[in-house]
């Protein structure tokens, strides 16, 4: 009886780590978030990657196909999408928990190469997601950055009285075409406060925003990269 309940434990899929959503009130300080957040960041130097090698290789293809050069260098390119989509398979099951299968193999030959499904949904995954992962990476990192300086803005708030003679933080200063004076400091105890407070706010509401981005990329991945269902 031990033997077979221990035989059921060992084959009862778990959910991977990586995907187990923290609470509201733990998510920022959590590993799954700081591997999301990780994973949006390091999105973009691969996706201008998968984009230039997609959109070079392919319009090089089409280019030359009048006089036969561009067969092998289709195939070339999807052959390629299809090893930077295995890269991308593996980038989510470390970053974001998601264990996707691979693709069949293609059938042999020239023929076969240029026959790929998934070879030509790998090109496509690489093409489109360009865009959709420059602008993951401007607002999760955004939104972080702001996030921390403006919740810890207390720590350094008597910087700008101390080193540039500022009463507290200078919003705006200006003056009108009329010689009224407009200036607005943050200063009092209560303001600084408040300010934190806003920065908590978006802290906690960063990893929030990069689980929706990042379940954009899992649908992406799962639909394009994976094996056919």
């Amino acid at each position: 009886m031990t033997s077979t309940t221990l035989s059921y434990a060992s084959t009862t899929p778990t959910a991977p780590r990586a995907t187990a959503r923290p609470g509201f009130w733990r998510a920022p300080f959590s590993g799954v978030t700081h591997r999301e957040i990780g994973h949006t960041i390091t999105s973009l130097p691969v996706a201008i990657a998968g984009f230039v090698f997609a959109v070079t290789l392919f319009s090089l293809g089409v280019g030359t196909l009048v006089v036969w050069v561009g067969l092998p260098v289709l195939a070339a390119a999807l052959a390629g999408a299809r090893g930077l989509g295995a890269a991308e398979r593996g980038r989510a099951r470390t970053l974001l928990g998601l264990d996707v299968a691979a693709p069949e193999a293609p059938a042999p030959g020239l023929r076969g190469r240029l026959a790929d499904a998934a070879g030509w949904k790998a090109l496509l995954f690489h093409t489109v997601m360009f865009p959709w992962r420059v602008l993951s990476f401007v607002l999760s990192v955004t939104f972080l950055v702001t996030g921390w300086v403006v919740a810890l803005f207390p720590a350094y708030s008597w910087v700008f009285h101390r080193y540039l003679d500022w009463p507290g933080y200078r919003l705006y200063d200006f003056t009108t075409d009329a010689g009224v004076h407009h200036a607005y400091y943050i200063e009092s105890p209560a303001q600084i406060a408040a300010v934190s407070a806003v920065g908590f706010v978006l802290v906690f509401l960063t990893p929030q925003l990069v689980r929706a981005l990042t379940n954009l990329d899992r649908v992406a991945i799962r639909s394009l990269l994976g094996a056919r269902r």
